[in-house]
């Protein structure tokens, strides 16, 4: 749909908007009178599409393997943009050094090939192999493959960006992290911390070398923590971190949810999908690892309790939030489009010279009736 005009409630403004795009660019956007003649069925609403920093995969595609097609980072582009997501970060996870990086050469590649993927692959987020190698912080990465951060492995991936966006997940305490953290910053990538165990003195010292985030807040930890000191109090010290959540009731509970509202200014929204995101219950790969996914949606490694990344699909991600912190969907929808746009010094907004990516709900009480992405590979 690379034009088109359509009449709809401004999800941020809550007030009737036309906009006009063009070669898949907006061109106009005109505010509307809610009582003229002109104005849209109350039901429908238009919002920015979707944007995920974190996919390690979709749709029954797993990014984590050695010989994913083109067409594979296709159809998981698809099935995101049917549930919401005009854009994301195609999340590469711990493993060998050398499948790790052949695996993004072979994505920039495929990246570099579509059209349609430059649209959708807003960048790239590597999570791992420098990670906590301790039971419990390492989560469903392999400790035995874990490594130290070093210039060379930053120079390394940032080469490989080739100036895209890049996001990479840092353990801070690792032998070199706060100088490679440094090192990576003065290369334009952007560095979070996770999987991480931490002290309140190191956590100071990467954001002192220029970290700004911490990923999945909540998840790769222990399930038990020490109640006196533990990595989630330290973070909560750490306002000036933009933290990352996984809004899907499983990987962080409802409580916790809103205190973290409470406690830090700056948050956003991931899926940390997997494969078996938008695909159903079943069996599924995550890399090497064989995972199982129940009717609850929950990723396990059979006969283990930790989860595996996660089943949640972007636009299910907006409604949970909004139920558990009680308030109107419009106020979560910013968090999982807006925000982690931002965070990575990006824009994601619904604004003449911009392009043409954003939904178009259909409401009734607040529940999603139908929900349609438009993008410039819309097909209809």
């Amino acid at each position: 749909m690379n034009d088109g005009e359509i009449a709809a409630w401004h999800y941020a403004t809550r007030k009737p908007v036309r906009v006009t795009w063009k070669n898949g660019v907006v061109t106009k956007i005109e505010n509307l009178n809610s009582g003229s003649s002109n104005a849209p069925a109350d039901s429908l609403w238009i919002a920015p599409a979707l944007f995920d920093v974190q996919v390690n995969g979709y749709g029954a595609v797993d990014f984590q393997r050695d010989d994913f097609t083109l067409d594979d980072l296709l159809t998981a582009s698809r099935k995101l943009r049917e549930h919401g997501c005009g854009k994301f970060f195609l999340t590469l996870i711990t493993a060998d050094w050398k499948q790790l990086t052949a695996r993004f050469k072979r994505a920039k590649e495929f990246h570099a090939q579509s059209p349609e993927l430059r649209a959708s692959v807003a960048g790239w987020h590597i999570e791992g192999p420098f990670l906590s190698a301790a039971p419990g912080f390492h989560g469903a990465h392999d400790p035995k493959l874990m490594l130290d951060p070093t210039v060379e492995k930053v120079n390394e991936l940032c080469d490989i960006a080739a100036g895209d966006p890049l996001l990479l997940t840092v353990s801070p305490e690792r032998n070199g992290a706060i100088a490679a953290i440094k090192h990576a910053v003065s290369r334009g990538a952007k560095v979070s911390l996770g999987h991480t165990n931490a002290s309140a003195d190191v956590l100071k010292q990467a954001v002192d070398a220029g970290a700004t985030g911490f990923t999945h807040l909540g998840n790769g930890c222990p399930r038990e923590l020490d109640r006196h000191d533990n990595i989630l109090w330290r973070v909560f010290e750490r306002p000036e971190l933009t933290v990352s959540l996984i809004p899907d009731k499983i990987h962080v509970s409802p409580a916790l949810f809103r205190l973290v509202h409470r406690t830090l200014p700056k948050i956003f929204y991931t899926t940390d999908a997997m494969s078996a995101a938008g695909a159903g219950p079943g069996k599924f790969k995550l890399g090497a690892m064989e995972l199982e996914v129940g009717e609850d949606q929950i990723v396990r490694q059979p006969g283990k309790t930790n989860f595996a990344g996660s089943a949640l699909s972007p636009i299910d991600g907006v409604f949970r939030a909004a139920e558990m912190l009680g308030v109107p969907w419009q106020e979560t929808w910013k968090r999982m489009a807006e925000a982690p746009a931002h965070f990575m010094g990006l824009k994601n907004e619904i604004a003449a010279k911009q392009p043409a990516n954003f939904c178009l709900l259909h409401m009734a009480d607040q529940k999603l009736e139908r929900l349609h992405t438009v993008t410039p590979f819309t097909t209809q």
